[in-house]
């Protein structure tokens, strides 16, 4: 499968980036942006992840409605906690958070 990035479609009045397709649904871009973020040319922070693991299920899925794992299980509570933080969030404005969020970590750590 060929690696694909989002790539610039317009600059702002501040020189800011945007990787928004406005032809494409954002259903499209969300896709592109969920795709491309797994081409990034290094990791991103562990906040990062996290902010991006919280919106993408908030928008795939919605309210986080599964127990907290265990005590034992940080990384699972991490992720729990980062999807609840999101609560009451509508899918559409996750997705938009989420094409944000990918847009700012490309701009900053490149994609391959």
């Amino acid at each position: 499968m060929e690696k694909q990035c989002l790539e610039v479609h317009s600059i702002d009045k501040e020189g800011y980036s945007s990787f928004v397709n406005s032809k494409m649904s954002l259903d499209e871009n969300f896709n592109k942006a969920a795709e491309s973020v797994k081409n990034l040319k290094s990791k991103p922070s562990d906040n990062d992840l996290l902010e991006l693991y919280g919106l993408f299920k908030q928008a795939t899925v919605g309210d986080n409605t599964t127990p907290r794992p265990g005590m034992l299980d940080l990384k699972g509570k991490a992720k729990h906690d980062a999807w609840t933080a999101r609560k009451g969030k509508s899918q559409d404005d996750a997705k938009e958070a989420y094409v944000k969020k990918a847009e700012a970590l490309i701009a900053s750590l490149g994609c391959n």
